[in-house]
C-alpha cells in the first residue's frame, strides 16, 4: 500500500491523518535551490560578480554539510559537520545583505532568503546544543 494509500485509509477510518514529515535535507537543497535562482537573474558586474560566488557557495554548502552529518562516522563529526551548517548559513546571511546593498532591486527577493537563512541556523544552532 503507498503512503496516500494509507493515510486515506487511515483518514476514512477517522484516526488522524499522519504528521507532514520535516525532512530537513530536503529544505537545505531546495534552500540553495533559491539562492542559485535568484544568483542567475542578477545582472553580474564588478562589484555583484564575487559576492554571487560567495553566496552560491555559501547557501549550497548548507545543505551539503547536512548531508555529510547524517552520514557522520561519530558523534564528534556529526556535531563539527552541523557546526558548519551554522556557520555557513550565517555566512549566507551575509552575503544576500550584501547582495541587496549591491543591487537595490534584489531586496524584494533577498529578504525572504535572507528570512530562511536565520530560519536554518536557528535550526542548526539547536540541533548543535543538543548534539552534546
Amino acid at each position: 500500500m503507498m503512503k496516500n494509500e494509507s493515510r486515506m485509509s487511515e483518514e476514512k477510518e477517522g484516526a488522524k491523518p499522519a504528521k507532514p514529515r520535516f525532512d530537513l535535507e530536503e529544505r537545505t537543497a531546495r534552500f540553495g535551490e533559491a539562492v542559485i535562482a535568484l544568483a542567475k537573474s542578477v545582472s553580474a558586474n564588478v562589484v555583484t560578480s564575487p559576492i554571487l560566488s560567495q553566496l552560491v557557495r555559501a547557501a549550497t554548502s548548507v545543505g551539503a554539510n547536512y548531508c555529510e552529518a547524517n552520514d557522520s562516522e561519530s558523534k564528534k563529526d556529526f556535531r563539527h559537520k552541523i557546526a558548519t551548517c551554522r556557520k555557513e548559513s550565517h555566512e549566507t546571511k551575509h552575503w544576500l545583505r550584501m547582495l541587496a546593498a549591491a543591487d537595490h532591486g534584489m531586496r524584494e527577493k533577498a529578504v525572504p532568503l535572507w528570512r530562511e537563512a536565520k530560519e536554518l541556523n536557528l535550526i542548526f544552532s539547536s540541533i548543535f546544543r543538543g548534539a552534546k
